[in-house]
């Protein structure tokens, strides 16, 4: 971190608890949140695009919009993750702030700042917009694809839920579910569950001071940053593999995961004497399968 006002910080924070609309009042404001908040966001980017090129996925190439960009670490994440995938980028925000930094960050691609976006582009981004939006929640424009990453709360992933579900017969569902059929967390036996996993943040954030403070200030837990993601593709994708749901609960000789595939989602008990393997991952990542 560079300079931080922290004081700038904490009328940010009071801001974003009491819903404030223009949060943003300077360019000062725009830098400090770069430097802390968008940093979080990006690193929950990371874990989803990490996860997509995993599963042997790629943006199609063309026009990106970064809806809601802010200081647009979502777009900034995608071109860094698929180099070459964006001819032209979109930014789009209530903020001319935000829109004006965001489009300083970029090079190599060209740039449009709108108030209201595109009729129609190749990739979607949206980050930590749903809780702002009224339900149910419409894409703002026409996509080939889009990715959607959001807080890993049981709010927003049940929202994501819904419109997984209303958008599954217009798109091919390509992350995190490994399957196209109907989300087994609907069932009544699985209210209590939402779809979230925890993105790493990166070591060298534990061994600055600044850090510290501002998960002080922020009142965050610096080593637990769940994320609820979604990305929809209209061309045909890949399915068949098993997704696992938050943390595995692991035991001294046993770990238990929920999973979902297309069967549904159910309890996958792992022992340390079955699979010696998967059971030390479990115990260190708690992440995927």
């Amino acid at each position: 971190m560079h300079s931080i006002d922290w004081k700038i910080l904490e009328r940010l924070r009071t801001g974003f608890l009491t819903g404030a609309q223009d949060y943003w009042r300077n360019e000062s404001d725009v830098e400090n949140y770069d430097q802390t908040f968008a940093q979080r966001i990006g690193w929950k980017w990371d874990y989803a695009l990490r996860e997509l090129k995993r599963r042997g996925w790629s943006p199609p190439a063309g026009d990106v919009l970064d809806w809601g960009c802010g200081t647009g670490i979502a777009s900034r994440k995608v071109l860094e993750h698929f180099p070459g995938s964006a001819r032209r980028l979109y930014l789009c925000d209530r903020s001319p702030l935000a829109m004006k930094f965001a489009a300083r960050q970029v090079r190599g691609v060209d740039v449009w700042q709108e108030s209201v976006p595109p009729r129609s582009v190749d990739l979607l981004l949206i980050s930590h917009a749903l809780t702002e939006q009224a339900e149910p929640f419409s894409l703002p424009c026409e996509a080939q694809a889009v990715i959607i990453v959001e807080p890993g709360t049981y709010d927003v992933s049940r929202r994501l839920i819904a419109l997984r579900e209303r958008l599954r017969g217009e798109f091919q569902v390509v992350a995190p579910c490994p399957h196209q059929a109907a989300c087994g967390l609907r069932a009544a036996e699985n209210e209590r569950h939402w779809c979230h996993q925890f993105a790493p943040t990166p070591a060298e954030v534990f061994m600055d001071g600044d850090w510290a403070r501002f998960a002080k200030l922020a009142g965050i837990d610096l080593r637990s940053l769940p994320v609820s993601y979604l990305t929809l593709d209209r061309r045909v994708v890949a399915t068949g593999a098993t997704q696992a749901i938050g943390r595995a609960r692991v035991y001294k000789a046993h770990a238990l995961v929920l999973t979902c595939d297309e069967t549904g989602v159910r309890e996958l008990r792992v022992t340390k004497r079955e699979n010696p393997d998967l059971f030390r991952r479990l115990k260190k990542t708690r992440l995927t399968l």
